[in-house]
């Protein structure tokens, strides 16, 4: 449930960047919100009417790389991730309040790599440190063209992150309240990456101690080897819900054979994610429409919902019941745009990340708890690094994340420390 007020407790980001007496200033006109306003907070801030009201006035924006290894080899059907190699955004207003966003990069799935991402982040933080003082919606909309579509959406994500945390920050609310205040917790579900049977039986079992009941499995490279490891993690988690996770990786008619194997098994999952290549329309709507109809399984799309037309194609089609939104793969403007038209056309909502640390994760999960509308949450990839370099944010306890009432996202990094890593 949503807590009823917040705290204005000085956080760690605070004490090392608020300190900006002797800092030049540019002279701005009183915001409608001041960053210490000790008032109740409204249960929805109104984030669109904020965009229109809220001045921004940068004084630095930086980027740099964010290195973290992974406990173990991330292997999807299009793909394998042997570690985080992603982008870190640091904006800071003129006032001292910083922003914080990140921009992950995940081979085959992201449109850019590190070195592309590196360079295109440095632009958008050239143009922030030079624009006058403009309001959020300005600001977000220039960020829009210097990193436009598909193309450059991650990092345009992170960029919006960093904007949107600094804004936060300044009028002393925590994101998920900025995003309605619906509530203040999500729980997720947790990812089995394609690995040996007795593997992914291994992290089940774990995975039901830490109490797990929702398994994200990865499946589509093999179809006898992914019913092999459905069997395995069924005996030991025989009660886990299950969502596949093709990645793209089958056919239309195999994934239909999978999914009568399973009823054969009397296993029914809960969501079939992307089970066809992501232009293969027609496959997804087959897919989607047997699932649906004689399995009663409903089909996400993910791959394939990568913009706001790609949205209008798959309701004008009736080609799946669920879309998955990812920040990185839309933005955080065009995953707010998406949410609305998916829920005014009776679309079901998931949630999901790249490989991300608790930065660009934590983000995406107060936007879920704030607006509370997603039926799946799929934000658990934290969870799979060997660090953790994210200071403060939200608190995880087994599947639950809890989002505090710090300003922001609540969470930090160390600077200097992410430079002498990358």
């Amino acid at each position: 449930m949503a807590t009823t007020g917040f705290s204005l407790k000085s956080t760690p980001n605070d004490s090392i960047f608020l300190n900006s007496a002797l800092r030049p200033k540019k002279l701005r006109p009183i915001p409608r919100f001041g960053p210490r306003m000790a008032v109740a907070a409204p249960t929805n801030f109104g984030f669109k009417n904020l965009m229109e009201t809220i001045m921004v006035d940068v004084y630095r924006a930086e980027n740099r790389a964010l290195n973290v290894p992974l406990i173990a080899p991330f292997t999807i059907a299009t793909s394998r991730l042997e570690r985080v190699e992603n982008v870190a955004i640091r904006i800071e207003l003129s006032n001292g309040c910083v922003g914080w966003g990140e921009a992950p990069i995940l081979p085959f799935i992201t449109a850019e790599d590190q070195p592309t991402a590196m360079a295109k982040a440095t632009e958008a933080c050239e143009f922030l440190r030079r624009s006058p003082e403009i309001t959020l919606a300005s600001a977000l909309g220039e960020i829009g063209g210097i990193l436009p579509g598909h193309e450059f959406a991650s990092v345009r994500a992170g960029v919006e992150m960093a904007l949107i945390d600094a804004v936060a920050s300044d009028i002393g609310v925590p994101l998920w309240r900025l995003f309605g205040g619906v509530s203040n917790t999500i729980t997720t579900d947790i990812t089995i990456p394609i690995v040996s049977p007795a593997e992914a039986a291994a992290l089940a079992s774990k995975y039901r101690k830490q109490g797990f009941g929702t398994l994200k499995l990865k499946v589509g490279k093999n179809l006898n080897t992914d019913i092999e490891v459905l069997q395995a993690i069924r005996a030991v988690h025989p009660d886990c819900l299950f969502i596949l996770d093709a990645n793209e990786g089958y056919k239309p008619k195999e994934a239909v054979e999978v999914l009568e194997k399973l009823h054969e098994m009397r296993v029914t999952p809960v969501l079939f994610e992307q089970p066809v290549h992501r232009d293969d329309w027609e496959g997804l709507g087959y897919v989607s429409h047997i699932a649906r109809n004689k399995y009663g399984v409903s089909v996400a799309a993910d791959e394939s919902c990568r913009s706001i037309n790609d949205v209008k194609k798959i309701v004008e089609g009736d080609l799946v019941d669920v879309i998955n939104i990812k920040l990185a793969k839309v933005g955080v403007v065009g995953a707010l745009e998406m949410v609305e038209m998916a829920r005014a056309s009776g679309l079901k909502l998931m949630i999901g990340g790249m490989v991300e640390t608790r930065l660009a994760m934590g983000f995406a999960g107060h936007l879920a708890a704030g607006l509370g509308c997603f039926q799946f949450i799929d934000l658990d990839t934290p969870l799979l690094l060997s660090e953790d370099p994210v200071h403060g944010g939200y608190k995880v306890s087994g599947a639950v994340y809890e989002f505090t009432n710090s300003r922001g996202h609540g969470g930090f990094l160390h600077w200097d420390y992410i430079a002498c890593k990358s």
